[in-house]
């Protein structure tokens, strides 16, 4: 079992002034009885998958091979490749055998660089007492959801958690929405939905979730993005129900 410590970046969060600015993203919260938030690059900041995926499982797997960094990400990339948008691409499970490393101890040598966006417990904290149901759906394994939660604590605003690998569709998956119908009870028309994966949001617009929100913002270490196609948050703390004027 490999115990190195994973060195990343520092965790750099961005000036809490940035995110008090509004954005132009307006939720009527009185149309709204679900809500549905994804869970890495929406709650939780992207930098620790990226880093992980990116770098450390690259360097782990060229010291295993004696290889290059370098080498080892021409190797791994297409491998990563040809399992994107798939169940498998998110099992820690499959990666393990697949590239002959513990993967979720990897994790968990990096996992100082699990963070939780700032304005985002802000968000929760009202959003538990403004009656509305209030679901986490994410394509993490369940073994990287309870690290994540065991290193944020951010399970106990929700009110329902659902990996996909319980249901045994990503999200990207049109079953998987068939297959959340029929275990939870919401109205798609009365739902909001905040993920920041695009092909993600178009397949639950096809569904038929009405309200939909993307991240401006889903790695504090990337750029913002920009015309992705659907109204884009710089922070929960715009969308906060006490502070959004109702129309």
């Amino acid at each position: 079992m490999m115990t190195e410590i994973c060195h990343g970046w520092p965790n750099n969060r961005l000036n809490f002034s940035h995110y008090m600015e509004r954005s132009h993203v307006v939720i009527q919260w009185q149309n709204i009885d679900t809500i549905l938030l994804d869970m890495d690059g929406t709650l939780l900041d992207l930098h620790y998958d990226d880093y992980f995926w990116q770098q450390y499982v690259p360097e782990q797997y060229a010291t295993k091979h004696d290889l290059s960094v370098i080498e080892a990400k021409s190797l791994l990339e297409p491998k990563f490749k040809a399992h994107e948008g798939t169940l498998a691409w998110y099992c820690v499970d499959f990666w393990s055998q697949q590239l002959g490393l513990n993967i979720i101890q990897l994790k968990q040598d990096c996992r100082h660089l699990i963070a939780i966006h700032p304005g985002v417990e802000i968000f929760l904290n009202e959003i538990g007492g403004a009656d509305k149901q209030l679901l986490m759906i994410t394509n993490a394994h369940t073994k990287v959801v309870d690290l994540k939660f065991k290193n944020t604590g951010i399970d106990k605003y929700f009110d329902v958690i659902v990996s996909s690998h319980e249901l045994g569709f990503p999200k990207e998956d049109p079953l998987f929405w068939e297959q959340l119908a029929q275990q939870e009870v919401f109205s798609p028309s009365r739902t909001l939905f905040i993920d920041d994966s695009l092909p993600i949001l178009h397949t639950a617009k096809a569904f038929g979730i009405r309200h939909l929100l993307t991240i401006k913002q889903p790695s504090s270490q990337g750029l913002q993005r920009t015309n992705q196609g659907f109204p884009a948050l710089d922070s929960f703390l715009d969308i906060l129900p006490s502070r959004v004027q109702v129309s």
